[in-house]
């Protein structure tokens, strides 16, 4: 009783802690190219673009995170302090110039013949604008698809066809879950790679020929993700989930290969979160295919909760394809809003975490040896996952400061503000969960006529 009691006021107390966390506006920083290094850090604004994120207002003075581009292309994060009176090109520019330089994109390969699945329910307004954004692609031969995934209305086919015509087409899934509806997107296509996103993100012009250039140079890839990163940072939400990393896997670009382990993945392919998500991902649609698709018994909308795009990564490199993280594949992705959408969203990670292993180790036993090997490092894995994480050391001052190295929104595990026992706890409770709503959702196929992959 006084454990409960206690549990409760600790729970008041964060959610007084979580809603004093205050607004970050959103911008890009375009810089016009390379610079030497005694031009880092001035404050020059020739040729520098700033412009606010999707939708925003413009950007006055307070916090500000920042994507940095170099003609055009993303090269990393920062979170910048504009003074009042200040001009933000010209503080932001000079912070900019802080980060490390990198080294020039290599020329792209013709992309491949794509199509993109966007899965949707009952968001006509989302969906409208991340439509709008997926043809603006200057990806030059793709098919856009839409998934109408058990909808209780008109809205999202009137939507379609009166708004978007032939341009895009429009498939209606009657059963519920994400990976059934993604699957059904995946019968539907006619690309050589389908790529997949959700309807809350807002596509960067290049997103579908960076995501799917790779797999025109590389015949061994079936899986390439990319970045994602907040639309809007208005919300405590929104800025918690960020700080601790967010959806984003860096700006530095990295193969994963089943025949070359990677010496820093203890893990792998079982930490399938480090890849990617499935707001940004595609396959080499043969591939994808081959393996069954997604197991229907996961993904969100069904008892399960998610694990569908962690389900699919691995299931392609236990194939033995490649899989390529390419952080010049953005997206912009507009994050959940009120604590209640985090404790789902911890529950729901938690669960999906644990039923997708679930799904792998039930449809492909003969990786059951590989996966016993790897409990030990997953047991401690699974406790990091789910640690109360709090700022580190420098982080407040860099936040406050205004610094590019330190406090950093998107930069993975900035740990900006203290993450929550609440929603530890509630992850872990998904964790358990996890086996347990795969089983029910496998039974609930029967029930439809479906079976799990």
């Amino acid at each position: 009783m006084a454990g409960g009691r206690r549990a409760r006021q600790e729970t008041r107390r964060e959610i007084e802690q979580f809603l004093s966390i205050g607004p970050v506006q959103v911008a890009e920083l375009d810089l016009p190219g390379a610079r030497d290094a005694e031009d880092r850090g001035t404050a020059d604004t020739e040729g520098v673009e700033l412009r606010p994120g999707p939708g925003g207002a413009p950007i006055t003075s307070g916090s500000v995170f920042v994507l940095v581009r170099r003609a055009g292309r993303p090269v990393g994060t920062l979170l910048g302090q504009v003074p009042d009176g200040a001009d933000p090109v010209a503080v932001l520019a000079g912070l900019a110039r802080e980060l490390p330089p990198q080294a020039p994109p290599e020329p792209l390969p013709v992309p491949p013949s794509a199509s993109v699945v966007v899965a949707t329910r009952e968001r006509a307004g989302r969906l409208a604008r991340a439509l709008d954004s997926l043809l603006a692609q200057d990806h030059p031969d793709f098919e856009i698809v839409v998934v109408d995934n058990a909808p209780v209305t008109e809205e999202t086919r009137e939507l379609v066809e009166r708004k978007y015509g032939e341009r895009v087409r429009y498939v209606c899934e009657p059963v519920p879950g994400l990976a059934i509806a993604h699957n059904r997107g995946l019968a539907a296509v006619h690309g050589r790679v389908v790529a997949f996103t959700d309807d809350d993100v807002v596509a960067d012009p290049r997103w579908l020929t960076e995501l799917t250039a790779p797999f025109a140079a590389d015949p061994g890839l079936g899986c390439a993700t990319g970045l994602i990163l907040p639309a809007r940072l208005r919300t405590p939400a929104q800025v918690l989930l960020e700080s601790h990393g967010g959806f984003a896997k860096g700006f530095v670009p990295r193969t994963y290969d089943p025949a070359r382990p990677p010496a820093d993945e203890p893990l792998f392919p079982f930490t399938a979160g480090r890849f990617g998500s499935g707001a940004n991902m595609a396959f080499r649609t043969s591939v994808l295919r081959a393996v069954g698709g997604f197991d229907p018994a996961t993904g969100a909308g069904t008892r399960a909760r998610g694990g569908d795009d962690l389900y699919g990564f691995v299931r392609v490199l236990a194939e033995g394809r490649r899989l390529r993280y390419t952080p010049s594949a953005l997206v912009w992705h507009h994050h959940r809003e009120t604590w209640r959408d985090l404790e789902t969203q911890a529950y729901g990670y938690g669960a999906g975490l644990t039923a997708y292993l679930t799904a792998i180790l039930v449809n492909r036993p003969a990786l059951l040896p590989a996966f016993l090997a790897r409990v030990p490092g997953g047991l401690a894995h699974a406790r990091g996952l789910t640690a109360v994480r709090g700022p580190e050391a420098g982080d407040g001052a860099g936040a406050a400061g205004g610094g590019a190295g330190a406090g950093v929104p998107g930069g993975h595990d900035s740990r900006t503000h203290p993450w929550p026992r609440r929603l530890s706890r509630l992850q872990r409770r998904g964790m358990l969960y996890g086996p347990v709503g795969y089983l029910r959702a496998r039974r609930a196929l029967r029930t439809v006529g479906l079976e799990a992959r």
